[in-house]
């Protein structure tokens, strides 16, 4: 029938929580209720009759509730098919009963390993009988309904409530996928557990919180954010976040992460950062930031490391931007930041979680570690007969930092606090280094005494030539090029410090 109507039920939940009025339901309808344990006593207490599992089965719960519910009168009461005559004659014959309807939930595996229990507690917390019990109600969807989570309740009562105790095929249907993936969620995270020593080649990834976005990167592309965005960001003001603010976004929090303990301030644009600055105060990194790119930071996304207060709140008021993240804000700040409704304010409360990178590419997907290198003075060797001064590499280590978030190839030229340009994402080095000089120029920066890191190494020695005759007077880069000498003889001959990482990074 593709309307039944529910005459039984076995109910076993964790999760007690907002399960008050299906319980009211089901007893105005005169359900037949099994259940176990803590729920069995919950359920009396909102005064419904109980039939005990154990009285069923004929069997108490064993092995420290291990084995409850793992019995065929149970799982022959959930998956006989009732318009099949030899299983209504089998369930007739062994005295098992029907059970229309199954609400259960599981252990909470991904609570107790984030909360660093011992693995015999983890162990523990891996269902059994749970994840058997909404596999078989879902399979048999055709005659029985299945609740896998208490996030499903208030659908369930609404659905009973308007349908007189029944429910639609549709309803069943609807509700056995949602049951397999709670049931496929719980297995991911379960292997992933298992398998942070054990390496299996195997990619599981499972997100059950889904937003839509208005759209994609263009508005004839349909897009949704997967994950809980509300773990990372209160969003105090301003619009939904769309599919480009959420790129922009990510590679902000990445990039100002890399400024522990100092006053940081950075302006990106399409993933790039058009200004970088470091400072005593929020309002003067932002300002020297600003001035790095004063056309490009319009409608560019911010991000500090530091509270942002009422001063740097004013001057930065002005400019069109579509998101501002930091730690937190003052109140008079967000007072004057609110006065345009649209901006996104965000406040950041952790750092982003995870060490794996994952992209769809051509029939499949790649998977990577995180770029989770960064250089400090401590990792560079020397390569030039002209060391470079403290000052000059205090440049290079913030230079190396933003250039290891820009996209490849790239260059950058900057003082010990202040992005002066890039060169970003080009098809040559070369064309990279002549934009960012070309750029810095254009903004009024002097590049005499500045710096240069590079992503990758100099197979030539024209980024070197060029980058003297500009003024630079140290460099940063990986090294490892077969031809790396030719680099160091011009620098020697021509009086500039170069020093080596032996790391790359390139960002496609």
């Amino acid at each position: 029938m593709a309307t039944k109507k529910i005459q039984s039920a076995l109910i076993s939940v964790y999760y007690k929580d907002n399960l008050e009025p299906i319980i009211a339901l089901l007893k105005k309808h005169g359900v037949k209720i099994y259940s176990t344990g803590g729920t069995q006593k919950f359920i009396e207490g909102q005064g419904a009759e109980v039939i005990p599992v154990e009285e069923l089965t004929s069997y108490p719960s064993i092995f420290g509730g291990r084995v409850k519910t793992l019995h065929p009168k149970i799982f022959g009461g959930i998956l006989f098919r009732r318009d099949n005559e030899g299983d209504v004659s089998q369930a007739g014959e062994y005295d098992i009963p029907a059970i229309d309807l199954v609400i259960v939930d599981l252990y909470p595996f991904e609570e107790t390993v984030a909360s660093g229990a011992s693995e015999a507690d983890i162990i523990e917390k891996i269902d059994i009988g749970g994840i058997s019990l909404i596999r078989a109600a879902a399979k048999n969807f055709k005659d029985v309904t299945i609740i896998a989570s208490k996030d499903q309740y208030t659908e369930l009562e609404g659905r009973l409530s308007a349908q007189d105790g029944a429910t639609t095929l549709a309803d069943r249907r609807y509700f056995a996928a949602q049951a397999f993936q709670v049931s496929s969620n719980y297995d991911t995270h379960i292997f992933n557990y298992f398998n942070r020593e054990e390496n299996i080649p195997a990619l599981k990834v499972s997100e059950t919180k889904a937003k839509a976005l208005r759209y994609g990167e263009n508005p004839h592309q349909n897009a949704h954010f997967y994950g809980n965005m509300d773990d990372l960001f209160d969003q105090l003001n301003g619009k939904e976040l769309s599919y480009n603010n959420l790129v922009d976004v990510d590679a902000a929090v990445n990039l100002i992460a890399e400024f522990k303990g100092e006053t940081a301030f950075a302006i990106l644009k399409h993933t790039n950062a058009c200004g970088v600055a470091l400072a005593s105060t929020v309002k003067e990194a932002y300002q020297k930031a600003f001035e790095a790119d004063t056309t490009s930071a319009f409608g560019g996304v911010l991000v500090t490391n530091q509270t942002v207060d009422k001063e740097a709140a004013e001057e930065m008021h002005s400019l069109f931007f579509e998101v501002l993240i930091a730690p937190d804000f003052t109140e008079d700040a967000l007072e004057v930041l609110k006065g345009k409704k649209n901006r996104i304010l965000l406040k950041q409360k952790m750092g982003l979680p995870g060490t794996k990178m994952i992209k769809t590419l051509l029939n499949g997907v790649i998977e990577q570690d995180k770029d989770l290198a960064t250089e400090t003075k401590a990792d560079f060797t020397v390569a030039t007969k002209k060391a470079p001064t403290e000052a000059e590499k205090d440049a290079l280590v913030f230079a190396a930092k933003i250039c290891k978030h820009t996209k490849s190839n790239t260059i950058i030229l900057s003082n010990e606090s202040q992005l002066f340009s890039s060169g970003v994402g080009q098809t040559s080095r070369v064309d990279a280094l002549l934009q960012a000089i070309e750029k810095a120029k254009a903004f009024g920066f002097d590049l005499n005494g500045a710096v240069m890191a590079s992503d990758a190494f100099f197979p030539f020695p024209d980024c070197v030539e060029i980058a003297h005759k500009a003024g630079i007077t140290a460099v940063v880069q990986p090294g490892g090029s077969i031809k790396d000498q030719l680099s160091i003889d011009y620098c020697d001959a021509n009086g500039i410090a170069m020093v080596m990482t032996g790391v790359r990074h390139f960002k496609h």
